[in-house]
């Protein structure tokens, strides 16, 4: 959730809206508050079509990349007039706010992070990608929050009782980061900014295959991110974090 002076807008919907508006009791944000929802991709952790009723009654816009328009009218029912697919070039997800999209590398289709510019307010956003490419650590410099997968440790990986086919799929360039490539990619981010940013969130934890207390350890290594850290959680909601809660340096 981005909340902003004009509005709220989500990256990716994958609870339905009865379980968000549940998480949401007690944040100041109510569900009419969302005027957006922009989609990374299309996997159903990321987009549930419970959603296609409260999009089409509040007059949600759902902004996807246009290689998934079709998709979405067809698989989801999605009304034409709620679609505003996106390209290369930055876009609007509600009026001030502009959302640089940035390709990645997850399974065929791929996946978007996002370079949010608010006012006040310059945020990173990337999930669901295989491996870190240039334009990503390019792109997320001089952020006040920044947001990146650290998926899966590689040793609980192997050892899980997963499917072979399911490991090579996550750890073989095109799925995942594991911890240690999140770790790299957020190290290239902050090298090549002027500044550090407020907060550093870490997603899309597995469940099987990752610990938080193997995160922090890792994380924490580097003095630059220790203070910022925070491990976003699947079925708790993280507190807001604002750029004007930055820790000491």
């Amino acid at each position: 959730m981005v909340r902003t002076a004009r509005g709220c807008f989500l990256i990716d919907a994958g609870i339905g809206p009865r379980t968000l508006a549940r998480r949401l009791d007690g944040s100041g944000v109510v569900m009419c508050d969302i005027r957006a929802i922009v989609l990374t991709h299309l996997d159903s952790d990321h987009f549930s079509r419970h959603w296609m009723r409260t999009i089409a009654q509040q007059g949600i816009t759902l902004h996807c990349h246009h290689t998934f328009a079709g998709e979405l009218a067809r698989r989801f029912d999605a009304p034409a007039g709620c679609l505003a697919p996106f390209g290369a070039e930055p876009f609007a997800p509600i009026d001030g706010v502009s959302a640089r999209p940035i390709r990645l590398p997850h399974d065929s289709a791929g996946s978007h992070g996002f370079v949010v510019d608010c006012p006040g307010l310059r945020i990173g956003y990337a999930t669901d990608l295989g491996t870190a490419p240039a334009a990503l650590t390019t792109a997320m410099v001089d952020l006040d929050v920044l947001c990146i997968e650290a998926n899966y440790d590689p040793d609980m990986q192997l050892a899980s009782a997963r499917p072979a086919m399911l490991k090579r799929r996550i750890m073989g360039g095109s799925g995942h980061l594991s911890n240690e490539q999140a770790l790299a990619a957020v190290k290239a981010i902050l090298s090549r900014s002027t500044r550090l940013p407020a907060h550093i969130a870490l997603l899309h934890r597995s469940r099987q295959c990752n610990c938080p207390r193997l995160l922090r350890t890792l994380f924490s290594s580097d003095p630059r991110i220790a203070a910022r850290l925070t491990l976003a959680e699947q079925s708790t909601p993280t507190a807001w974090l604002s750029a004007r809660e930055v820790p000491p340096a």
